[in-house]
């Protein structure tokens, strides 16, 4: 005997396979949701550019405004720390500070005067008290002058290296214009930006590895500083690191591939 479905069996059992392929599409598309919520927070093997900089490096200008009378260095030139680099036309103030010198010199022996007169009771202390303050006031100007002329120099301020001198000699220059750019080219760092994800995976003394374009060499370097502020728009955070024993090749302004993965 043939048994045949019956109309409601058949109904029945379509709806229970279309619950169960429901089901599996439910569960495929949770996987695959999963699968993209993990890949866009992990963190894939990375190469980063990167470029060195020089740790100290200054635009150095005048404090005074006046005339250029010598440039004792050029462009690429060496110097030591404390050394004259510019100097201005300052004849001005060398006069003023032997002004100086010369009302400090009178006020000193003023003072000296009503002092010996004081102890003849020839004068009151009155008179005593306003030749101490005059001879303060003299020894003020005096140190001003001197101040003032010691800004006629300009002085490195730590050895290294011109990247450019921007004036010229006899040139007339104001308080605040630049004069030269210097570098200390013996301690260079490496900085680049690496996503803002990695932030909490960094760690300073950690080490990877950079290759420089310029030398065409790979160097070993450790993280020197770590930005503790990630950039809003670009989820971005700035990093320091440093060339464990840096090749004398390498100058500022180089740049390279850093190889870098937290994971």
């Amino acid at each position: 005997m043939t048994i045949r479905p019956t109309m409601a069996f058949t109904e029945s059992a379509t709806k229970v396979i279309g619950i169960v392929i429901t089901c599996v599409a439910m569960s495929v598309s949770s996987l695959a949701a999963t699968d993209d919520i993990s890949s866009a927070y992990s963190v894939p093997p990375q190469e980063i550019r990167a470029q060195l900089s020089a740790v100290r490096q200054n635009i150095l200008s005048s404090e005074i405004p006046g005339v250029i009378t010598a440039i004792y260095v050029r462009d690429t030139d060496h110097f030591a720390a404390g050394q004259v680099l510019v100097e201005l036309d300052c004849d001005l103030q060398q006069a003023q500070l032997q002004r100086a010198v010369a009302e400090q010199s009178s006020a000193d022996s003023l003072l000296k005067v009503n002092n010996r007169l004081s102890d003849l009771n020839s004068i009151g202390s009155l008179e005593v008290e306003l030749a101490e303050s005059a001879k303060m006031r003299a020894d003020a100007d005096v140190r001003i002058q001197e101040v003032l002329l010691k800004k006629c120099r300009i002085v490195a301020p730590f050895s290294g290296r011109v990247a450019e001198v921007l004036i010229n000699q006899r040139e007339y220059v104001q308080p605040g214009q630049p004069l030269i750019d210097v570098f200390d080219h013996t301690e260079l760092e490496l900085e680049f930006i690496v996503p803002s994800v990695w932030l909490m995976k960094l760690k300073e003394g950690s080490q990877f590895e950079v290759r420089i374009d310029e030398t065409a060499k790979r160097y070993q370097a450790r993280f020197k500083r770590i930005g503790v502020r990630a950039d809003p728009v670009s989820q971005t955070i700035r990093v320091a690191a440093e060339i464990i024993d840096a090749d004398p090749d390498l100058v500022a302004g180089m740049s390279g591939t850093v190889y870098l993965s937290p994971n």
